[in-house]
């Protein structure tokens, strides 16, 4: 019974590792907000790891928190669309910006939707909240940015 417990607990450190190393690929984060250079806009940055024989594509949105009831609603125009990441197995980075109008202060946050298709169908899906501490975010504004939310005044 021993033996078969320890096979049992191999065999799950073995199918969990590899879920655990692809899930610190898989973020998104908050890397321009409103900046001199980039006024009213925030820029999204996402990350996803690859798969064989696999396109890989990601969707950038941004929520706004509602002052009146605190929840998180989809700002109606910054959708980029479905957007091509590359393929095959390499961690694949890409980002979106989206400048966003309105009076008074807003606070802003990223979603993002991730898809592998594989013969035009998606064995996978995720989706991620911008979180902030990412290294990886080229094109932030100021250089390193990462942030889960981001405040327009």
């Amino acid at each position: 019974m021993a033996r078969h417990a320890l096979i049992l607990c191999l065999l799950f450190a073995v199918v969990a590792a590899p879920a655990h190393a692809a899930g610190s690929d898989l973020w998104a984060t908050v890397n321009v907000c409103d900046t001199a250079a980039h006024p009213n806009e925030i820029g999204v940055r996402a990350s996803m790891p690859g798969a064989p024989r696999t396109r890989l594509l990601m969707r950038f949105r941004v929520q706004y928190r509602d002052p009146a009831d605190g929840r998180w609603r989809y700002v109606r125009d910054a959708d980029s669309g479905w957007t091509r990441a590359g393929r095959g197995r390499a961690t694949r980075e890409s980002g979106y910006s989206f400048e966003v109008a309105g009076e008074g202060p807003r606070i802003l946050r990223g979603v993002v939707d991730y898809r592998w298709l594989r013969r035009r169908h998606a064995p996978r899906r995720a989706r991620r909240i911008t979180e902030g501490g990412h290294r990886s975010t080229a094109g932030a504004d100021p250089a390193d940015y990462s942030a889960a939310t981001c405040r327009i005044a």
